[in-house]
């Protein structure tokens, strides 16, 4: 087997555990914490996992521009002496930032628990934004073993801690966001260690490097504020909620978004070691390879959604009081399809062309109709289902606005298979939300059956894709 192919497998395995092991992870917390605390402690956790992924930013693209620039080299060929100084001084102002959170509270928020929580958030600030710098680095160099074993070390030992707390009989949150830290502390240490010809140098090595900083920031800018958007798509919608409702309701409707995302880790997988890959790539071998990542993709993704019923079955018998927040997982469970896509291959696609600036443009225009559709929805009707629905609506938006703008790029036509992808996700949604469990899945499977039918020749073409490309790499 070629070598390419070989280390590309190789790679893909270790991603693939690291995912396997953080969907673990997930599903345990998902499923056994909110059975095990009440309703407002489980609140009060969402809380402050909504608050603390939003932290990853306060680095204002720096990481995002050192991922950008560097991504696709060889680790042995970066500049030790410059990553050292950088990573220094993004040290010195995360440790400001922490600062400014951690005594801001005790000045603007009255609620005792809402001080706590940020004064945790100003720890996770520090671990997060530090251990994202190094994870860059061994992403982008292709360094995806360690990468994995620093994200799995992270999951592990936060599933660990919180089971022994829940053993002893521990309920309060504040045990589990201190869990979560160590799992994140830890987790750095080790990043440190596996870059450690960067972290620990003579200080002598260490100079102030503005214009290094300025580049990086400038560089990675865009695509900070791209993911910021696109997180604030559905952070405005779920910010609305709890501002209108109650922590309570915040925490219902954030486990139906956390089971309807468990399915992202795993297409995040194949994302983690795609950049680098795309990077090294001739830019005219990568439309074809769009076209046969995106038909193999989007045939598992709607396949996948068939797990639902039987699922959101399962769920409501074992956590009886969010049973009532459970029947909008058929509202948003068709989020993978989009934020699938998006996440693997347009996302990506875009980075790989950098074309950040595009990627912007998307989504602050989603975001502002976020804002507009909230306010309607959450201030005006104060209508917590139709606010829900927006949340899938604003994503569907998104990604086929993206694909539209990629697809010119490429020079390839996608309209026909979105329409398709729109209809299927139409017939899932109203399925799960009008019919039986059963009846649904049948009326699902069947239409299913019609898509793979009219996909007949794409899905052909992409097997003997395929196979060409093992045969050469053989």
């Amino acid at each position: 087997m070629n070598s390419r192919l070989k280390n590309f497998l190789k790679d893909f395995s270790y991603a693939l555990l690291s995912n396997l092991v953080s969907l673990i992870v997930s599903v345990l917390m998902i499923l056994v914490i909110p059975k095990l605390i009440g309703v407002r402690e489980y609140g009060y956790w969402q809380l402050y996992l909504f608050y603390s992924s939003y932290v990853g930013f306060l680095h204002f693209g720096w990481i995002d521009g050192i991922y950008l620039r560097f991504g696709g080299k060889e680790y042995k060929d970066l500049d030790k002496s410059l990553f050292f100084s950088q990573f220094n001084m993004l040290f010195i102002l995360q440790l400001i930032i922490a600062a400014s959170i951690f005594t801001g509270s005790y000045l603007l928020v009255s609620d005792a628990n809402k001080i706590f929580i940020f004064h945790m958030i100003a720890i996770c600030l520090l671990a997060v934004n530090l251990r994202f710098m190094l994870l860059y680095i061994l992403q982008g160099t292709n360094r995806i073993k360690e990468y994995a074993q620093i994200t799995m070390m992270d999951r592990i030992l936060y599933c660990v801690i919180i089971v022994v707390f829940l053993l002893f009989g521990f309920r309060d949150y504040k045990l589990m966001i201190v869990a979560d830290l160590i799992g994140k502390l830890a987790s750095l240490t080790y990043a440190m260690y596996c870059c450690r010809d960067i972290v620990f140098r003579k200080i002598h090595t260490f100079y102030i490097t503005w214009r290094e900083t300025a580049e990086n920031i400038n560089v990675g800018m865009k695509l900070m504020f791209a993911t910021i958007a696109s997180m604030l798509i559905i952070g405005v919608v779920r910010f609305g909620i709890e501002r209108t409702w109650d922590v309570s309701t915040f925490g219902k409707v954030s486990l139906t978004l956390s089971v309807s995302n468990l399915l992202m880790l795993f297409i995040n997988t194949i994302g983690i070691i795609m950049f680098p890959i795309l990077r090294r790539t001739d830019e005219n071998k990568l439309p074809n390879i769009y076209t046969n990542l995106r038909s193999l993709l989007m045939i598992c993704l709607l396949g996948i959604l068939m797990i639902y019923f039987p699922f959101k079955g399962v769920l409501s018998n074992w956590l009886p009081h969010y049973a009532d927040s459970l029947r909008y997982m058929a509202i948003v469970f068709p989020m993978c399809i989009y934020e699938g896509k998006m996440s693997l291959l347009i996302n990506t696609y875009l980075k790989t062309l950098r074309k950040e600036k595009a990627m912007l443009k998307v989504n602050v225009i989603t975001l502002l109709l976020s804002v507009v559709i909230t306010l309607i929805t959450t201030v005006i009707l104060k209508n917590l289902d139709v606010a829900i629905v927006t949340i899938v609506v604003l994503i569907a938006f998104k990604c086929i606005l993206s694909e539209v703008i990629l697809s010119r790029m490429l020079g390839i036509s996608v309209l026909k298979d979105i329409s398709m992808e729109v209809v299927m996700t139409f017939v899932f949604i109203l399925c799960g939300w009008f019919l039986n469990s059963w009846i649904a899945a049948f009326i699902y499977a069947l239409t299913y059956g019609v898509y793979l039918v009219a996909k007949r020749k794409d899905i052909v073409s992409t097997v003997n894709n395929v196979k060409i490309l093992l045969k050469n790499n053989s």
